[in-house]
């Protein structure tokens, strides 16, 4: 697995992305400066990678998922109920994704990162 750091004003935490071409591919392009949009409990950036998103595509995740959201180009940051959540509060992504890594502690900082704000992500070892 590859680490990685994300940076919102309002913190920062660590994660890793599961092995794979578009996570590699992800992983080898940092570091990135993204603009965060907010949509309930779910950070989406837009970040065009050069490789096909292949993989399982989800609609239903957890907090603390990333994703690569292939129909915008966008990698995306789950911390909580989104829009079309359920009464069990998981996150659903407005479209499918590919589930492609996992941020770890506690991400509910992301709460406060921001419309439209600016988020570091950045390899870690």
């Amino acid at each position: 697995m590859s680490g990685i750091t994300l940076r919102a004003r309002s913190g920062e935490c660590s994660g890793e992305l599961f092995p794979g071409a578009l996570p590699d591919t992800l992983w080898l392009s940092l570091p990135r400066k993204l603009t965060a949009n907010m949509l309930g409990g779910m950070i989406y950036c837009e970040c065009p990678v050069d490789c096909p998103a292949d993989g399982e595509q989800v609609t239903v995740l957890e907090k603390g998922d990333i994703a690569y959201w292939p129909k915008v180009s966008a990698v995306c940051f789950f911390f909580g109920p989104t829009p079309l959540s359920g009464d069990d509060s998981r996150p659903v992504a407005p479209y499918p994704v590919v589930r492609i890594g996992k941020l770890s502690g506690d991400v509910s900082f992301l709460e406060d990162a921001g419309d439209r704000q600016r988020i570091m992500l950045e390899r870690s070892f």
